[in-house]
């Protein structure tokens, strides 16, 4: 297991965060809101539709993540840009940015109908498998 204070110089000016294994990487915490994700040592910060915007202007790429069928894309999560690595001020900018989409609403809302659809669909197989 990676060290899980490795990112504590990077992240000062932010203050402190919990790195928890998840999954093929780490979810990256503040107060219990999970606002990042650590996959093969990239990070990527939670975003919405207009912060999207930055991460693209800035040649940032989605978090992508292998399935048995096929990959899948997260447009809610956008690998760090680059130059963010070597300004710990400027990522902290961002990282309040990602932990407020993740802290709004609508972020809980869209996880709670993820959580409901993978629910179902597990009904849905369980129930075909019985018939």
């Amino acid at each position: 297991m990676a060290d899980p204070d490795r990112f504590d110089d990077l992240f000062a000016p932010f203050g402190k965060i919990v790195v928890r294994r998840m999954f093929g990487g780490e979810g990256l915490y503040r107060d219990n809101v999970m606002f990042g994700i650590v996959f093969e040592e990239r990070i990527y910060f939670k975003t919405d539709e207009e912060g999207r915007q930055a991460f693209i202007a800035e040649g940032c790429v989605p978090f992508v993540y292998p399935m048995k069928k096929g990959d899948i894309t997260s447009h809610n999560y956008y690998a760090l840009p680059d130059r963010l690595y070597d300004d710990p001020d400027g990522l902290a900018e961002w990282a309040r940015k990602a932990l407020a989409v993740a802290r709004h609403p609508s972020a809980a809302k869209t996880k709670r109908k993820a959580m409901k659809e993978t629910t179902v669909k597990k009904k849905r197989k369980t129930a075909k498998k019985r018939r």
